[in-house]
C-alpha cells in the first residue's frame, strides 16, 4: 500500500472513532482504538515507537517515541487537546524528517467535528 492509500484507511477510521467515542478523552484511550481498528483489519502497525536519533556520526537513543507507526511508513501523532498550534505541525515534521518518513498525520481528537482535527504533514512526497 501507498502513504496515501494507508493515511485514507486512518482518516477513515479515525472518523468512526470519534464518531463512537466523541471528544475529551485521553489520548491513551484513542490511541488503543486505533490499534483496535487497525488490528481488525490486518494492518500492520506499531504503538509507542522509541525512534533514535543520528546526529553527526552518533546515534542516540533518546531521540523520540511515535504515537503509532503504520505499515512502517505513516506516522500518526495523537492529541486530545483544546487547540493545535504550529509547534505540534513542525514537530511532526520533524519526526518524519529524523524517521525518513514521508507522510505524517496529526490527528486531535478534542474537537467537535473530526474533519476539523486532521492536518496531514508531508515530508517531500
Amino acid at each position: 500500500m501507498s502513504e496515501n492509500e494507508i493515511a485514507k484507511i486512518i482518516v477513515d477510521l479515525c472518523v468512526k472513532i470519534h464518531k463512537a467515542l466523541g471528544p475529551g478523552l485521553l489520548e491513551s484511550v484513542y490511541e488503543a482504538a486505533l490499534a483496535y481498528e487497525l488490528k481488525k483489519l490486518g494492518i500492520k502497525f506499531a504503538s509507542q515507537v522509541d525512534i533514535p536519533i543520528v546526529y553527526d556520526e552518533i546515534t542516540m537513543d533518546i531521540g523520540f517515541r511515535a504515537d503509532v507507526i503504520v505499515d512502517n511508513q505513516v506516522i500518526v501523532e495523537l492529541k486530545s487537546i483544546e487547540k493545535v498550534n504550529p509547534i505540534h505541525k513542525k514537530q511532526l515534521l520533524t519526526y518524519l524528517r529524523l524517521s525518513k518518513k514521508k507522510l505524517g498525520l496529526l490527528v486531535n481528537f478534542n474537537v467537535e467535528l473530526i474533519k476539523n482535527g486532521i492536518t496531514r504533514i508531508a515530508n517531500g512526497l
